[in-house]
């Protein structure tokens, strides 16, 4: 049985890199911040959930000894994947500002609007950030396996208290987003969409430039 302490330990530790993670920013941050203009608050934790099973399922490939065997070259193709996503990300996102003129923007704030979107942008954002794979195939890998150690338990709270961070970063995020859009004016509302946008744009010609040197990300 782990003790108490080595619960709560795990848990501060896994809550304490989630957050630190967050802060940077990153696809997922702009993704959020973009959709949550059209979607609302929902939209962070709807993110989530995207971003969450796809930490899963890397956590479940860490546990199984999947970190020994993934080369370089599979990072590479999903460096490159990952760019050429983000980059139809930043298009979409661009396209949304340009249409912004004809919005109107004291509508609903997205509750019928929300579906599948924020979801997706939280898997693809997440399975093709090579910066994400690459830490956690890393030194994720090697703190997620010291838990292990103490039992699935501490694995357990370790997740845990990693996913609190991201949910409440991701919901601060797009509730702040979505209470702003009230009191933007078109034009600002058009720029931050634009901000958002270009933002991705860069991540995206970030990773395929450097596709075959992903270690510099982590």
């Amino acid at each position: 049985m782990v003790a108490i302490i080595e619960l709560i330990q795990a848990l501060v530790l896994g809550f304490t890199i989630g957050i630190s993670a967050a802060l940077i920013p990153g696809p997922m941050m702009f993704a959020t911040i973009g959709i949550s203009m059209k979607c609302g608050w929902r939209t962070g934790p709807a993110v989530f959930v995207g971003h969450a099973l796809v930490e899963s399922v890397i956590f479940l490939l860490i546990l199984a000894g999947a970190a020994s065997f993934l080369g370089e070259k599979t990072i590479s193709y999903i460096s490159i994947i990952g760019g050429l996503i983000m980059i139809l990300f930043a298009i979409v996102l661009i396209s949304s500002a340009k249409k912004i003129s004809n919005m109107d923007l004291s509508a609903s704030s997205g509750k019928k609007e929300l579906s599948s979107g924020p979801v997706s942008a939280g898997i693809l954002t997440s399975a093709l950030n090579p910066s994400l794979i690459v830490w956690w195939l890393t030194a994720g890998s090697a703190i997620i396996l010291q838990e292990y150690l103490a039992g699935i338990f501490a694995v357990i709270a370790f997740i845990l208290g990693h996913w609190t961070a991201d949910l409440g970063f991701l919901i601060a995020v797009s509730s702040s987003s979505s209470r702003g859009k009230k009191l933007f004016s078109r034009r600002t509302h058009e720029i931050v969409l634009y901000f958002c946008g270009v933002f991705m744009a860069v991540f995206g010609l970030w990773f395929l430039v450097n596709y075959n040197n992903v270690s510099a990300f982590v």
